[in-house]
């Protein structure tokens, strides 16, 4: 029987410090607990109307991140197998 895949990770936490927008999108930056500065770029599969872009880019202005991530099974599946031949 197959473990369940490993839980996520954190990787940061990114206080918003700018968000700017185009017509399908946002850029958030900001900076994270290691100084390092982050970016993420979302993109909406449709036009946002000026208030829509207006209502979002406010209320993502407002926000944090918390980025996490889960390996891949092909990375932890090795170790797992590895792990049983040397016990």
């Amino acid at each position: 029987m197959e473990s369940p895949r490993p839980v996520f990770q954190p990787l940061a936490d990114i206080e918003i410090d700018a968000v700017s927008s185009s017509s399908q999108g946002f850029t958030l930056t900001g900076q994270g607990p290691d100084h390092a500065e982050y970016r993420l770029d979302m993109h909406f599969e449709l036009p946002l109307d000026p208030r829509t872009r207006t209502v979002l880019g406010e209320l993502l202005s407002q926000c944090e991140l918390s980025i996490s991530r889960r390996p891949p099974a092909s990375v932890t599946r090795p170790l797992r197998s590895q792990r049983a031949r040397n016990s």
